[in-house]
This record gives structure tokens, sequence and C-alpha cells, in this order.
């Protein structure tokens, strides 16, 4: 950690270069001769990138950033929140505790946390940043966790984890134990200081392939950010044999769309339609869920096809999700798409549909943008067709 980035006229200058091109202030003399400039430059770099990201710290004083990329990957403050509601206690021990994103939240909701980075300048920084920011009751760690986890010789309420992918596990098919810390390997360890665990993942993950790894999983929420899956997380109680909850959570800016459903639960309502009045798109959660079903069962509407993820009402309900009103729909055919799309401007989305956004645009000459909805897809007598359509919300 190098303190000559805190003087305040450095500091002045990050500031003020904040947004300003890199690639151009990285041509310019370094006016700092006795810092390097390419820590200046990083600390620009990253600032920029936690405008949005993490605006409690973008607006905080004297606060120190690691690598671009570092931000990059931490969480959202968005997603820490949403994770911070989930858990509470006395105590909670972060193996991987990285820029301190979510600790900073969970430290709201536990009376102690232990923050754990191998890395000693990031725990260092991670240590300063807190000092800015007021936070009084975490404890840093520049040690592996299982180290940690040995010598401090105490029960935790929860220990929360994200394991990183191994450089050397680049194009296998992404599991738990590609990670570090290996969780299924640790796990029983884990058990011995906890008897609750939460594991976050990246979105890519496959949740059966986790399941297949990890035991005692009670919950698993799936946690987009405006309809961008960010994150998994695996909610573990020890010796916990139930049944398993799938969680999802849509963080927008006004409100949060959730839907919950039990994994292979049985449903007493799936139907098929022709389109009716109303189209629905699940948000990209529900999709990552694979709760398909599940959806037509609680709202009560109707599926258009079994590998279509739409759906279908002729009443408007409060969806997880876009929501259309459908003007028309049409046979996909040469005939039709003349009389409907041919030179049209419209957005094109397919679901279950054997061509792509892309060649159905480059074939009907389809402008992008505009306010009219196209959904190319498959209806529940096997025809393809098209959806024209005006979105709601």
């Amino acid at each position: 950690m190098n303190n000559n980035i805190l003087r305040k006229d450095i500091q002045e200058f990050i500031i003020k270069n904040t947004g300003a091109d890199i690639t151009k202030l990285a041509l310019q003399k370094n006016p700092f001769p006795d810092v390097e400039w390419i820590l200046i430059l990083n600390q620009i770099e990253a600032r920029t990138k936690a405008r949005e990201k993490l605006p409690t710290w973008f607006a905080a004083e004297n606060i120190m950033y690691p690598s671009k990329i570092s931000i990059e990957q931490t969480s959202s403050e968005k997603t820490a929140v949403y994770k911070a509601s989930l858990i509470n206690g006395e105590s909670l021990i972060d193996l991987t505790g990285g820029f301190g994103v979510d600790d900073y939240y969970f430290s709201k909701k536990f009376k102690t946390i232990a923050h754990c980075e191998i890395n000693e300048d990031l725990s260092a920084v991670v240590k300063h940043n807190y000092e800015q920011l007021n936070v009084q009751n975490c404890s840093f760690y520049a040690d592996d966790s299982t180290n940690v986890l040995h010598d401090l010789k105490q029960k935790w309420n929860w220990i929360y984890i994200d394991p990183s992918r191994r450089n050397d596990a680049k194009g296998k098919v992404f599991m738990l134990k590609d990670c570090l810390p290996n969780v299924p390997e640790s796990l029983d360890f884990y058990f011995e200081k906890s008897d609750s665990i939460l594991i976050k993942t990246a979105p890519l993950l496959d949740i059966s392939a986790a399941l297949s790894e990890l035991k005692f999983v009670k919950n698993i929420h799936i946690i987009a950010l405006e309809n961008e899956v960010k994150e998994l997380l695996f909610e573990i109680h020890n010796h916990y044999s139930g049944e398993i909850t799938l969680k999802t959570a849509n963080i927008l800016k006004d409100k949060t769309e959730t839907f919950d459903f039990v994994l292979g639960s049985e449903n007493d309502f799936t139907s098929y339609h022709l389109p009716q009045k109303y189209l629905y798109e699940p948000n990209s959660a529900i999709m990552k869920s694979g709760g398909f079903d599940q959806v037509s069962s609680f709202f009560k509407i109707n599926k258009l096809h079994k590998h279509s993820h739409l759906y279908t009402s002729d009443h408007l309900i409060d969806f997880p999700g876009r929501s259309f009103e459908i003007e028309k729909a049409v046979l996909y055919n040469k005939n039709e798409m003349k009389n409907t799309l041919l030179n049209q401007q419209a957005n094109v989305t397919t679901r279950n549909f054997p061509e792509t956004v892309e060649n159905i645009r480059k074939k009907w000459k389809i402008k992008n943008g505009g306010n009219l909805y196209s959904f190319f897809t498959t209806d529940k007598n096997d025809n393809k067709i098209v959806l024209i359509c005006r979105k709601i919300n």
C-alpha cells in the first residue's frame, strides 16, 4: 500500500481527473515524479469504475482503490445490500474478503466481522478504507483463511466464501472444486467452525453441478441487477435435509422482483395456449433458475410451448419480467413477413426458434430499435410464429 497516494495534492488530482480518458492521460507528463504514474492512473481508473458501482466509496474522502480488475470483480453495493438482508447474527468470518464491499454491509447486521485476505496490500487498503467509512466492528487478517480459522479457535454464526476460479481451470466446465478455496474439499472442516455457510459464485456456474458437489443446501439465491444475473448464493446449514428453495431476485432501480419455488416441486397447473392478449418474458434470474413450469403454476398463466419460456394471458398481471400487449400474431412465412416486418424497425427476440436474431434482421431487413417488439418463437402446435407487441413495462 503506497500512502503517497493519499497526499492532498494527489487526491485532488485523482478527483479532478475521474472520468477522463485514461489512455490520453497516460501520455501526459507525470505531475508527481516522486510517485509512480501508473499508481495514480490506476486510482483514477478504479475510482471512475466505482462511480456507479460503489457510490459509498466514491463519495468518501481518502479512499484507496485496488486494481481496476478488482473493482470490476467485486460485488456492487446493490447486490451487497441484498446479501446482507439474508443473514444476521453475532459473528461472521469472510474467508475471501477482497475489497470488502460485502463485509461493509455484513458489518451492519453482525456484531463482529472478520475479513480474511491473503494479499497483504489489499488487506491494508480495506482496513484503511473502513477507517474512512467508520466501520469499527471488523478485524483484518492478511493470511490464508484456513490458518485464520485454525488460529482463532472459535465458532462463528456464519462463514462467507466467494471462491475464485483457478487460472489452470480455464476451458474446463466450471466446478466449485476448480476454485480457491476448494469448498467441497473443505466443507467438513468449515462445519467444525460454523453451522451456517453462505457461498457466492459466478452466474455461469451450473446449479445442478454445484448441488452434486455440496451437501446440506437449504436455499439457492439467484441475484440479478437490472436484468443481468450477477451471482449465485448457496446457503448451507449443517445437517439440513429438507427441501431446497430457489429464490430469484432481480434488483431494479425502483423495486426488486422476486420469485421463489421449491426445487423439483410438482406442478398442479401448467397449461399451454395459443397467444392471447398479453405476453410475458421472465427476468434473467428466473431464466437462470429453470423454474418455467413453476411460473405458469404460480401466476396461473399459460405457456406458449414447453420449450419457449414465454407466457400469455387474457388479463394483465403484475409479472417479474417484461410484459407486452400482443398486437398481432402471425405464422412465420414469406407472405406474412412481407406484410408485417419487411424493411421495418423493431426489437427482435427469439425463443425456441431455429434462426438467430442476426439472421432474421438480415433476411427481412429489420432495423434495430423503436417501440415495436417482435418475438420469433414456437407455439403449442409446433408452428413457427411471430408476435408483434408493444411493451407495457
